[in-house]
């Protein structure tokens, strides 16, 4: 797509913290200095310097086009000054540091303070995208729910993009591309960067404090940084090749692979990790494994060499080792996708073939063939059995101490966090919340339906392409039970629950959907999406981010069944039972591991 986002030219300004400072041709005798020093130039009356720059600081520098100099002034920047360089219709700032380009810098406007050294060739064509605007094929590879990425996407709109592709086509995009061309200028490289040791870099742009340091080679990128002064987080490090790409505000090491992607807010990739047409939002660490047609919401994480996450859309996910997934049947090409909902586990080996739903906070394990939509039953352990079916025991995670760790832990690990950040994505932790209350809810329901229809010769009850065994139903509806007075107790004892008529109650009561990490009603993310604009729609999202609690008593007033809001006294003793309980395992849990280290002494 074509875009004016930053048009590049030897005239471009680059930004300046100093009082205006003019600028000048050469006089012939410092042409001659700078020959004896030397430097050439195929037109040296095409050459501007700084007022009172000091021109024993340019050694061996070759200048063709038009260029600017900002001051060199070694007093004010210590250790500025340009040695063994190419420039070629360039803009550079003041205070710069550059030394050893091997291919030159060519039509870039560079801001003041920068520094670069033992770096290949810098070049920006005119008007480059610079990966804004670059097309990514996420979820479905064939390319049937492409996002638009650009500075300041966030996990919702981008959601919204890949799981409403017609709304997407009709307006998200259009739109998107819109704002694309409405963003101001900036320099090819900010203020403050600094760039050693690198490759080749073309049509990247580079901002304000970022630091790319052995970067094998970056083309068609930008690397973005929102951080206040001094709090920059953006990083490149060794060994990374990347292509078509944008990475705002996150952190990109050792020896990564980046092929059309996206890497947000306090994202880290890193130790080899490849993807290619993937999204990373806030949070994310990923390390060593693979990705392809990835959607990673805030908080996925992965660690391991054999784990290849492929086709699928997460959130606070956490995989094990050698995970893996099947999005190719070798019939119409890689067209599956899934989603695994928010806080889904998966073990070692574990394997998935898409499409499936993994319902939120489920531990999976074992190999899973039989597509299994297990979004009834949040908080369950899903086990592949010997054909790869799937068999459920619902709720059991709830029982799990680490799943309150889990909740105290994703704020604590914020990196977006004492950067001064506008941050791009919303993110709801709680575990416990109308998303997955009301899928509690549903799942009571359910449950009763199938304890009443007898089970298979094989002693297990088939819903869904799932298997499920009598006692873990019964089991489920206690727990189940438990958690919904947990919720009511951490969210409204002692509070004033809003009154609504039976008209509010209806339209309050809705059900409520993840997007990719915030919670909303349905009804405000289609607001969301028939906004008509990018702002519009971001205000939005915004807006009812700023009102989730309020919305959320509202919903609880609406949805939950009486019964259990009409006496506090039960409340109490549904969430001591439930603490209970999670204390047991966490009992049980110490007790183990106390045993193991005793088995393990010297």
């Amino acid at each position: 797509m074509k875009t004016t986002i930053s048009p590049l030219n030897s005239n471009t300004l680059p930004y300046s913290n100093l009082p205006s400072i003019g600028y000048r041709p050469l006089e012939w005798w410092e042409i001659q200095q700078l020959e004896r020093q030397g430097c050439y130039a195929s037109d040296w009356s095409a050459q501007l310097i700084a007022e009172g720059s000091d021109l024993s600081l340019l050694n061996h520098v070759e200048f063709e086009g038009s260029n600017r100099l900002g001051l060199l002034d070694s007093e004010r920047f210590p250790g500025c000054g340009l040695r063994r360089v190419l420039i070629s219709d360039t803009v550079i700032g003041h205070g710069a540091r550059i030394r050893n380009v091997g291919g030159g810098i060519i039509n870039c406007s560079i801001a003041d303070e920068v520094v670069i050294e033992n770096t290949e060739r810098i070049q920006m064509e005119p008007e480059a995208a610079c990966g804004v605007g670059t097309t990514v094929n996420v979820l479905d590879e064939t390319g049937s729910r492409p996002v638009i990425i650009y500075p300041g996407l966030s996990a919702q709109v981008a959601s919204m993009m890949a799981r409403k592709p017609r709304k997407a086509e009709s307006d998200i995009i259009p739109q998107t591309e819109t704002y694309i061309e409405s963003l101001p200028e900036a320099p090819s490289i900010g203020h403050k960067a600094v760039i050693k040791d690198c490759g080749t870099l073309f049509n990247v742009r580079v901002g304000n404090e970022v630091r790319i340091e052995g970067a094998r080679r970056l083309v068609n990128g930008s690397i973005i940084n929102n951080a206040a002064p001094g709090k920059c987080l953006a990083f490149i490090g060794n060994g990374v090749d990347a292509e078509n790409f944008i990475i705002e505000d996150g952190i990109v090491d050792s020896g990564t692979l980046l092929r059309n992607c996206y890497v947000g807010q306090g994202a880290s990739l890193e130790k080899g990790f490849t993807a290619h047409d993937s999204l990373f939002f806030a949070n994310c660490s990923l390390e060593n494994g693979e990705a392809c047609a990835l959607f990673a919401g805030p908080y996925t994480v992965s660690m391991h060499k054999g784990t290849l996450l492929i086709g699928c859309q997460t959130s606070f996910m956490n995989a094990g080792s050698s995970t893996n997934q099947s999005n190719h049947m070798y019939k119409l090409g890689p067209v599956h996708w899934g989603v695994l909902e928010r806080g889904v586990k998966t073990s070692s080996n574990s394997y998935l073939m898409l499409g499936a739903l993994i319902g939120a906070f489920s531990l999976l394990m074992g190999q899973h063939k039989t597509h299994p939509d297990s979004s009834e039953f949040p908080f369950s352990y899903l086990f592949g059995d010997a054909q790869g079916a799937t068999v459920v025991v619902p709720g059991m995670m709830l029982r799990s101490c680490g799943l309150l760790r889990d909740e105290k832990k994703w704020p604590n690990r914020d990196r977006r966090l004492k950067r001064k950040l506008p941050l791009n994505d919303r993110i709801t932790f709680e575990v416990l919340n109308p998303y997955t209350v009301a899928r509690i809810l549903t799942a009571l329901e359910t449950i009763d339906n199938l304890l009443q229809r007898p089970a298979d010769d094989d002693r297990y009850i088939r819903y869904k392409g799932m298997k499920i065994s009598r006692a873990s139903l019964e089991r489920a509806k206690k727990l189940y039970s438990l958690a919904i007075y947990k919720y009511l107790y951490q969210k409204i004892i002692d509070k004033e629950i809003p009154h609504l008529t039976v008209e509010e109650a209806e339209s309050k009561g809705e059900i409520w959907v993840d997007l990719a990490g915030q919670l909303m009603p349905r009804h405000i993310m289609q607001q969301a999406l028939d906004a008509e604009s990018v702002e519009e729609r971001e205000e939005t999202l915004n807006k009812v981010f700023e009102d989730y609690d309020s919305l959320e008593l509202e919903w609880i007033a609406a949805a939950i069944p009486a019964e259990y809001l009409r006496d506090p006294e039960k409340i109490k003793e549904g969430n001591a039972a439930f603490a209970a309980i999670v204390e047991e395992d966490r009992t049980g849990y110490r007790d183990s591991l106390s045993a193991e280290q005793l088995m393990l002494k010297l």
